[in-house]
């Protein structure tokens, strides 16, 4: 049976783990709120280009002669699914629900009779869905050393995604991510997936 001394050790002991869980918790409300800032200062830039690209798909058409990557295959039998996560770091809801999504609708696409494919971008989604969806992932792209993700990163990862398009591995592909809500509150945040029928 312990003793008092070893009681009021036993009590230090979880105080001193409490400041530390709370200060590392404040560290990564720092790093997300200048990962908020640099999102919101790029959303007109994102949107305007979503506006031109929608444009141009809808001028093309189904023509012939434009790329394929713009008129799309006209199939929807393979899906692509990219969830994108973080690394590391202390944002349990933040990765937990972008897995969920991406579950619940890898599960719709299976319910419906669709072949499924997998990319993980970040440790955390290729562990949350290894035990359920496992079977299915096709890569995991690790960005675990870089500080901060950059355009290049990104280069080489829509990159990855277009050569597998042109080696006709998927017709649809799915981005699963994080957005920052407009919703007029300062710390709004939601699951989002973009669908691309290519």
């Amino acid at each position: 049976m312990p003793n008092l001394k070893d009681l009021k050790n036993r009590i230090e002991s979880v105080k001193n783990t409490r400041k530390i869980t709370k200060a590392m918790q404040m560290v990564a409300a720092a790093k997300l709120r200048r990962a908020q800032d640099a999102a919101e200062a790029s959303r007109p830039y994102s949107e305007r280009f979503n506006t031109v690209l929608a444009s141009l798909t809808a001028s093309v058409g189904s023509s012939e002669s434009a790329p394929i990557l713009l008129r799309g295959t006209g199939k929807q039998d393979v899906h692509l699914l990219i969830v994108m996560t973080a690394e590391r770091g202390l944002c349990g809801g933040f990765n937990s629900n972008i897995a969920k999504l991406a579950r619940s609708h890898a599960a719709k696409l299976k319910q419906d009779g669709k072949r499924v494919k997998i990319i993980t971008v970040g440790k955390k989604g290729r562990d949350a869905l290894k035990r359920d969806l496992g079977e299915y992932f096709v890569e995991h792209i690790d960005l675990s050393e870089f500080k901060s993700i950059k355009y290049v990163n990104a280069h080489v990862i829509a990159k990855g995604l277009l050569t597998r398009f042109d080696d006709s591995e998927y017709d649809v592909a799915t981005i699963f991510l994080f957005k920052i809500c407009k919703c007029g509150e300062p710390n709004s945040y939601c699951p989002a997936n973009n669908s691309c029928n290519l």
